[in-house]
C-alpha cells in the first residue's frame, strides 16, 4: 500500500471541500478520478501529493512552465533535486549531452522533438501541457498524479499522452474530464459527488451510463 486516507476532511483554509474521505492506493493501481467540475478532484489530488511528496511525479492542470526557457530546460527541471546547484546552473547555460540524451526520447514520444530548444512560451496550450507531462515522466517516481493531463489536446494526442504515462509509471492516479478515456485506461474508478466519494470500484464492465449519476443534480432522494 502506498497511501491510505481514513475518514479525512480535505480542503483549504476556507474549509473542507471533501469530507469523510476513506480510500487506499496500492502499487499498480490505475485510477481515474471522475465527477463534474468542482466536485473536488483537484482537492483530492493535492491531498495525495502532500502526503506522497517526492515519491510522486505531478502533472498539474496548469503546467507552470518558465516561458523564457526552452522546452528542454523546463523538462530538465523535473530532476533538479538530483543534481548540485552548480551542475544545474552549468546545464542552464550549456546543456549537457547526457541530459539532452535523457530528455530526447521522452519529447520524441510525445511529438515535441522539433520543439526541444524552442522557448516554452512560444508553444500552443496543448504543446505546453505535453511539456508538463514530459517533465513528470523525466522526474519519475513510484507513481504519477495528473490533474486533467489531456484537457488541452485532441483525442489522438490524448491517447499518446495517456499511453506514455501508463508505460512509464506502474501506479497512475489521474483526474479525468473525459469519461470514455477514463473507462478505457483506468482499472479503478473513483467518483466524487456532493463533497465526498460516491463511487470507488474496479472498472469491470463499467459503462458511461453507470457514471451518469455523478453528473446529475441531486434530486433529494439520494444517488
Amino acid at each position: 500500500m502506498l497511501l491510505r486516507l481514513d475518514k479525512q476532511d480535505l480542503g483549504y483554509n476556507r474549509g473542507p471541500v471533501l469530507t469523510d474521505v476513506s480510500l487506499a492506493i496500492h502499487a499498480g493501481d490505475r485510477i481515474a478520478l471522475v465527477g463534474e467540475s468542482g466536485a473536488g478532484k483537484s482537492t483530492l489530488l493535492a491531498a495525495l501529493q502532500a502526503r506522497l511528496r517526492e515519491r510522486a511525479a505531478l502533472v498539474p492542470q496548469h503546467p507552470g512552465l518558465v516561458a523564457s526557457l526552452s522546452v528542454f530546460h523546463n523538462i530538465y527541471m523535473g530532476r533538479l533535486q538530483h543534481h548540485s546547484t552548480w551542475y544545474n546552473l552549468l546545464n542552464l547555460v550549456w546543456p549537457r549531452r547526457r541530459e539532452i540524451a535523457a530528455v530526447r526520447p521522452i519529447v520524441d514520444r510525445l511529438g515535441l522533438l522539433d520543439k526541444l530548444f524552442e522557448p516554452a512560451g512560444s508553444l500552443s496550450g496543448g504543446q505546453q501541457q505535453r511539456v508538463g507531462v514530459c517533465r513528470a515522466i523525466h522526474q519519475g517516481g513510484e507513481l504519477v498524479l495528473g490533474d486533467e493531463p489531456v484537457s488541452a489536446v485532441d483525442n489522438h494526442q490524448a491517447r499518446i499522452v495517456l499511453d506514455a504515462l501508463h508505460e512509464h509509471f506502474g501506479t497512475v492516479v489521474l483526474a479525468m474530464h473525459d469519461v470514455d478515456l477514463a473507462l478505457r485506461y483506468a482499472s479503478r474508478i473513483i467518483g466524487l459527488k456532493n463533497g465526498g466519494v460516491a463511487l470507488d470500484r474496479p472498472n469491470d464492465g463499467l459503462t458511461v451510463r453507470d457514471l451518469d449519476f455523478l453528473y446529475r443534480a441531486s434530486d433529494g432522494v439520494g444517488d
